[in-house]
């Protein structure tokens, strides 16, 4: 027996009591399993989603097909920026990584409690600051240091947002988020364990001393985790504690219905260019 509520997600546990209160009816508990596509590039958004056990990843396709991962979200997040920044749409695509379950809500239900400019909008505001410096430090991260102090620092951001020690990750998985050749993420794996740091096998990879990665990993890391706790430590003292907060008891996770069968990366960015395609054709004249 499992038991979700939405404080396990930083940004709503920080809500004052009142905006807390006008969400939460609202919110739906979902489940989301590895390489669900949460959204595709250039689509509209509808939903906004708050990871609780999940890990959600941006990742930037190219029109070769090969993708790399520019930022990671899980329950210090939201993923649907776009729609709170009045843009609507994303050029990138956001993917499960890891398995969980995550709170969505409507975008029109979001917005309507953003543009009171109350705390919710003050949060919002600060999260995007610091999944900026994230997908900044990523870039340069990708360009000046190894694949195995990468893989580190990847390790490391997705043990901050998991409560396992335990991750499932396959090696293609690994060179599709790092924008690597998968040769070059057998030997980072392989450097990694013979050091005593991780255990890997068949995708499934053990965090064996995480001290040990920290004295690794390349500085980005650092930069990433100390800008994510000065933006987003609040001073507002939420109200919705103990018995007031809406809990939800899942005998049986695996029960809670998917809303719709996901796609791999591959596939999203051959419907992306099917669409781009009939745009193109519409367009012309004889």
């Amino acid at each position: 027996m499992i038991v979700y509520n939405p404080t396990q997600n930083i940004l709503l546990k920080a809500l004052p009591a009142n905006e807390f209160a006008r969400l939460t009816p609202h919110l739906e508990l979902i489940s989301l399993p590895v390489g669900k596509v949460i959204y595709e590039p250039g689509v509209e958004q509808r939903y906004v989603y708050f990871p609780i056990t999940c890990i959600i990843s941006k990742f930037y396709l190219m029109e070769s097909g090969a993708s790399t991962e520019v930022a990671v979200v899980g329950n210090d997040g939201v993923v649907g920026v776009a729609l709170f920044m009045d843009g609507g749409a994303m050029p990138n695509q956001a993917v499960v990584q890891s398995a969980g379950h995550a709170y969505r809500l409507s975008g029109t239900v979001f917005k309507q409690e953003f543009n009171r400019m109350g705390e919710l909008h003050r949060i919002m505001l600060r999260y995007t600051l610091a999944l900026i410096t994230q997908m900044a430090q990523n870039a340069a991260c990708n360009r000046h240091h190894s694949v195995d102090q990468q893989l580190c620092r990847r390790l490391l951001l997705s043990l901050d947002r998991l409560p396992s020690d335990e991750l499932v990750m396959t090696q293609e998985m690994i060179a599709n988020m790092l924008g690597v050749r998968r040769e070059g993420v057998t030997e980072a794996a392989g450097k990694l364990q013979k050091a005593g740091l991780i255990s890997y096998r068949r995708g499934h990879i053990k965090v064996l001393d995480r001290k040990g990665l920290e004295a690794r990993v390349c500085e980005c890391y650092k930069v990433v985790k100390k800008e994510s706790e000065r933006l987003l430590v609040f001073n507002v003292k939420p109200a919705h504690t103990g018995n007031n907060v809406p809990r939800i008891i899942v005998k049986n996770p695996a029960v809670i219905p998917i809303q719709s069968k996901f796609k791999t990366a591959r596939q999203s960015h051959q419907a992306q260019e099917g669409r781009r395609s009939t745009f193109i054709n519409a367009g012309k004249t004889d």
